[in-house]
């Protein structure tokens, strides 16, 4: 795991202390169990002896719990208790629980909201109706920006200034797999310019294609971003593009709409159709707004090579 790139060394107001103690919390990973002080270390990049005063400190103050007999630890009550408090504030994810529940029955696909967590989107809300992809993913999995249809959505909706420097991390985090990442990411921005969505057709998972739409709120959190996948060949390329992608996009104008921070797009769009007229002619524009000529994303090169 690596930690945030801010300049800690110049930022009086950074208390370094925390920021560790908070790493050996975000350590933990749903379905991990126990982890013990080399496994945390190695998780954090912190020195094995830091770990060991940090988890002696968390278990002190009751966010961590020895096992003793395993030499190892486990997220106590108190640390969950500040993940579901964040849910519970979280009013979106409740909002938008029917939006969701409708999209999943009408195309069969597993639906989520996420947010961002540095490199990765963490889930905090899913609808899902048994449908099995090639991995499990619940509330609290992680999944990552470059590659997934949330993430590309989600980047493609950020401030371009935290885009350039999300998309510096990303170049330095991932070295010699970034520029077939890159390309995917260009490719996705050119696709929420033209469409609204950004897609991802096995390009995190072979088996799993998604479409990814972002949310965006005039209340200053987020943005936020939803998905919904399926097994590949359950969602071909052409329904994502035709059916599923407009499907999403369609939703998210809704909720943004039901929480005041948008005004609501068409409603009437059918499930197999695609964007209405006046859609078609606001994704016109807006392209004409957001590509170069040549289909490139205007001003993608910055930050990205």
């Amino acid at each position: 795991m690596k930690r945030s790139g801010k300049k800690v060394a110049t930022d009086r107001s950074f208390v370094v202390a925390l920021s560790r103690g908070l790493d050996v919390l975000r350590a933990f990973q749903p379905n991990d169990g126990l982890l013990g002080n080399q496994e945390i270390a190695a998780r954090t990049n912190l020195p094995k002896p830091t770990v060991s005063r940090l988890t002696y400190t968390l278990t002190k103050l009751g966010y961590l719990t020895p096992v003793p007999r395993f030499e190892k630890y486990q997220l106590a009550p108190s640390a969950m208790a500040l993940g579901y408090a964040a849910l519970a504030n979280l009013g979106v994810r409740h909002l938008s629980e029917p939006f969701r529940e409708e999209l999943m029955r009408e195309t069969g696909g597993a639906v989520a909201i996420g947010g961002r967590d540095r490199h990765s989107m963490i889930y905090f809300g899913q609808s899902r109706n048994g449908l099995m992809l090639g991995v499990q993913l619940d509330v609290g999995s992680r999944i990552p920006i470059a590659t997934t249809a949330m993430g590309r959505a989600y980047l493609w909706a950020m401030a371009p200034d935290e885009r350039t420097a999300l998309l510096r991390e990303l170049r330095e985090h991932y070295g010699s797999r970034w520029p077939k990442m890159r390309d995917g990411i260009e490719r996705s921005g050119e696709t929420v310019a033209r469409h609204g969505f950004a897609i991802s057709a096995g390009e995190w998972q072979d088996d799993v294609h998604a479409v990814g739409v972002a949310l965006k709120l005039n209340d200053g959190t987020g943005p936020y971003a939803f998905n919904c996948g399926a097994p590949a060949f359950r969602f071909t390329e052409d329904r994502l593009r035709n059916d599923i992608g407009p499907r999403l996009v369609a939703m998210v104008r809704n909720i943004e709409a039901a929480l005041g921070g948008a005004a609501p797009q068409s409603t009437q769009l059918k499930p197999a159709q695609s964007k209405t007229t006046s859609q078609s002619a606001q994704s016109k524009k807006e392209t004409g707004k957001r590509v170069k000529p040549g289909g490139r994303v205007a001003r993608v090169a910055e930050g990205i090579r």
